[in-house]
C-alpha cells in the first residue's frame, strides 16, 4: 500500500446499513495495514479550522519571555506551553525541532468524576494576551473528541465488540490538542528532525495540517510515504494504546515529520494533531478476541494511566 487512503464518516454517521459497514470495512482494513487513513465528513469546520490557525500564530508570534510564562514545571508539559527541542522520540537524544502548547480536558462543573481522573485532568492554561485563544481551542477540542467517539465506534465493530466499547474509557478522558510550531531553521541540524520516527501513545490521533509534505509513514517494507491529506481531511492513525489493547490487530505505525529542502529553510510549519487518549483507569489488556494460537499475547497487562507515565519518562517530560 503505497497511499494513506481516503474515508469518510458521512458513510458511517448514514442511516443505510451497508454504507456504515462499508466505512467500518475501509478503516479497519487500513488500520491493519499502514495504520493511517485521510478522514472527510468529520465534525471541524473550515471556519473554525482558520480561527484556530490564526490564534495558535498569534500565540506563538509572542514574544519568548510571555510564552515561558505558560511553561509550568511538574505538569510533564501536559497542560500550557513546552518551549524548542525540549521533547524528544524514544530512543533519540536530540531534541525535537519544535515548541508546542496543551489543551487538556474540559469537565463540565455539574458532573461528579473519580478523584484519581480529576487528579490527572490538570485544568487547562488560560492566555491571558489572547481573549479568544482558549474559547476556540476549547471549540476544536470537542469537535475533534466527537469526531473521535464516532472512528473508535466503527473500530468495535470491526473488532467484533459492542459499538460504545469505548465511549465509557473516552468520557472525561486524558485527551491533549497540541498545535505544534516548527520554527524556520537557522543552521545545519545536526541529528535532528522537526519530529523524529515515533508512535503515538495514545489509542488514536487526529491531524490538522498535514496538507504540505513533511509528515511521512513507514510502511510494511520499511519505506517512507508521504502523508498528505486534502484541506477539508483530517490524517487520523492509531496510538500504541489501541495497537496493545488489539494485540496489533490495529497497527500503530511509525512515522515522522522530517525537515524541509533547504530552500524552505526561513519558513515556519503548523500543525495541530488531538491525541484521543482513555481515562487513566482503562486497562490495555489485550482482547481475547485478539489472541489466537496464530497472533499469540504480544503484550503484558498495563493500565493506560501507568502506560501514559512510562512514555512519557522515555519522551524527556517527566523525570
Amino acid at each position: 500500500m503505497q497511499q494513506i487512503p481516503s474515508i469518510d464518516l458521512q458513510l458511517f454517521l448514514s442511516e443505510n446499513k451497508s454504507n456504515k459497514q462499508e466505512f467500518v470495512n475501509q478503516i479497519g482494513d487500513a488500520f491493519s495495514t499502514i495504520g493511517f487513513v485521510a478522514l472527510k465528513g468529520h465534525f471541524l469546520s473550515n471556519e473554525l479550522v482558520e480561527k484556530l490557525y490564526k490564534e495558535v500564530k498569534n500565540f506563538f508570534n509572542l514574544p519568548q519571555e510571555v510564552k515561558a510564562k505558560y511553561e509550568v514545571k511538574g505538569l510533564g508539559g501536559q497542560r500550557g506551553y513546552t518551549s524548542f527541542g525540549k521533547e524528544s522520540a524514544k530512543g533519540k537524544k536530540e531534541g525535537d525541532l519544535k515548541e508546542f502548547w496543551h489543551f487538556g480536558q474540559y469537565v463540565d462543573k455539574n458532573e461528579e468524576i473519580l478523584d484519581i481522573i480529576q487528579k490527572v485532568l490538570i485544568p487547562n492554561i488560560i492566555v491571558e494576551e489572547l481573549p479568544d485563544f482558549n474559547k476556540v481551542g476549547k471549540e476544536v477540542y470537542q469537535q475533534l473528541e466527537k469526531t473521535a467517539k464516532y472512528v473508535l465506534r466503527a473500530l468495535a465493530i470491526y473488532l467484533n465488540i459492542q459499538e460504545t466499547y469505548f465511549d465509557e474509557f473516552i468520557h472525561n478522558g486524558n485527551s491533549i490538542l497540541r498545535p505544534i510550531h516548527y520554527p524556520p531553521i537557522q543552521s545545519e541540524p545536526k541529528g535532528a528532525l522537526r519530529a523524529a520516527a515515533h508512535g503515538d501513545i495514545n489509542l488514536i490521533t487526529l491531524l490538522m495540517g498535514a496538507q504540505g509534505k513533511g509528515l511521512q509513514v513507514q510502511n510494511l517494507e520499511g519505506k517512507w510515504i508521504d502523508a498528505i491529506a486534502q484541506p477539508n481531511e483530517l490524517m487520523i492513525n492509531v496510538g500504541d494504546m489501541l495497537s496493545r489493547l488489539t494485540n496489533n490487530k490495529l497497527k500503530s505505525t511509525i512515522h515522522q515529520v522530517v525537515n524541509p529542502p533547504k530552500e524552505l529553510w526561513g519558513t515556519s510549519r503548523y500543525s495541530i494533531p488531538f491525541f484521543m487518549h482513555p481515562v487513566p483507569t482503562m486497562d490495555l489488556t489485550c482482547l481475547n478476541n485478539c489472541i489466537s494460537d496464530q497472533n499469540p499475547k504480544q503484550f503484558t497487562d498495563i493500565t493506560a494511566g501507568d502506560y501514559l507515565t512510562e512514555r512519557l519518562k522515555e519522551l524527556g517530560l517527566i523525570k
